[in-house]
């Protein structure tokens, strides 16, 4: 079985995109999305706040043991594109029924053939 058409919309001569098609498309922009507003977060705060400083150990501020530049730029970032992803993964996503392929073959009950291995006779 092939996954339904979506709707043509009125004087669309286009092809019809299927809702395989769609959701791929709704997923990858969301996906794209969060990694582009993760790259314009941890980009700038590190340039910001880590480079170009002197390291001075006795002055450096920490969170958790770590620089406060890393600690807000890299892992608290990582933390929330894990948390995200998971979402995205378990509940975002669409299961879309692919249909089978050309060379599939369908099968029903299985056949026994008589062979030189003992078969049914």
């Amino acid at each position: 079985m092939s996954s339904p058409d979506a709707p043509p919309l009125p004087n669309d001569t286009g092809p019809r995109l299927t809702r395989v098609f769609l959701n791929s498309r709704r997923e990858a922009i969301v996906i794209f999305g969060s990694w582009f507003v993760a790259l314009c977060w941890s980009v700038p705060y590190c340039y910001i706040n880590g480079y170009g400083h002197q390291i001075d150990p006795e002055t450096m501020n920490t969170t958790l043991g770590i620089p406060s530049w890393l600690f807000g730029g890299i892992l608290l970032p990582w933390i929330a594109a894990d948390l995200f992803t998971t979402w995205v993964c378990f509940f975002f996503m669409k299961d879309d029924d692919l249909g089978t392929a050309g060379d599939e073959e369908v099968h029903g009950e299985p056949v026994a053939v008589a062979g030189a291995e003992g078969g049914a006779a």
